[in-house]
């Protein structure tokens, strides 16, 4: 479904934990990484899309979040043509996105990247709300800096030294603590990772933009 100049209607999804921390998760059999995003089909509603693909990309249902903003506007990119199928090209030119901001109400192991048959990602991490953008594919690096950008507005307040000083922890005792527990693969202790994911201790070596067929 194409509008009159040749962009497809999408949603992308930008998911915060409670430290407003994002999901970040690597395209399946590839080294790039990028948000949870997809097309919007006929008959649906930006909003109905963002669940679709929230629940198909990484298993999340409408329970699990809470939708705290959206872009007001589309946000485009141009797709090369060396990403775009040969009997598109012409008509294809690529995406309009409406960007959701959610927070993540359930716990981490609700994410489940094999909800589908066709999964997208293969792993996932938390990375910092600025993510490296130099590590996304070239053509969408300006919608995720506007996305990112126009959203950080809506930010919750996320109070770290509180949360520690509840504990009775101070912040560097507790990382000094967890630093001395972490297992032989660099996971921190007691984490249980959902279904499908995998922990990468160090997501952003050897990053590699790499081509393919399908730029959704």
């Amino acid at each position: 479904m194409l509008d009159r100049d040749g962009f497809r209607p999408n949603v992308g999804i930008i998911l915060l934990n409670q430290k407003n921390q994002v999901f970040w998760g690597k395209r399946i059999r590839t080294h790039s990484w990028q948000f949870p995003q997809g097309g919007i089909d006929r008959g649906e509603t930006p909003e109905q899309a963002m669940f679709r693909e929230l629940h198909e990309e990484i298993g999340l249902k409408p329970e699990h979040v809470r939708i705290v903003a959206r872009t007001r506007d589309w946000l485009r990119y141009e797709v090369p043509d060396r990403y775009i199928r040969r009997d598109a090209r012409g008509h294809y030119k690529g995406q309009k996105q409406i960007w959701f901001l959610l927070q993540l109400i359930g716990q981490d192991w609700d994410l489940n990247l094999r909800a589908t048959n066709h999964p997208e990602f293969d792993a996932w991490r938390w990375n910092d709300y600025w993510v490296p953008l130099d590590v996304v594919v070239e053509f969408k690096r300006g919608v995720y800096e506007m996305a990112l950008r126009e959203l950080a507005r809506y930010l919750p307040r996320a109070d770290h030294r509180n949360r520690f000083l509840r504990g009775g922890i101070r912040p560097r005792e507790h990382d000094a603590a967890t630093a001395l527990q972490r297992d032989d693969t660099g996971a921190p202790p007691m984490i249980e990772l959902p279904p499908g994911a995998t922990f990468d201790p160090n997501p952003q070596a050897g990053f590699i933009a790499t081509k393919g067929k399908n730029a959704n």
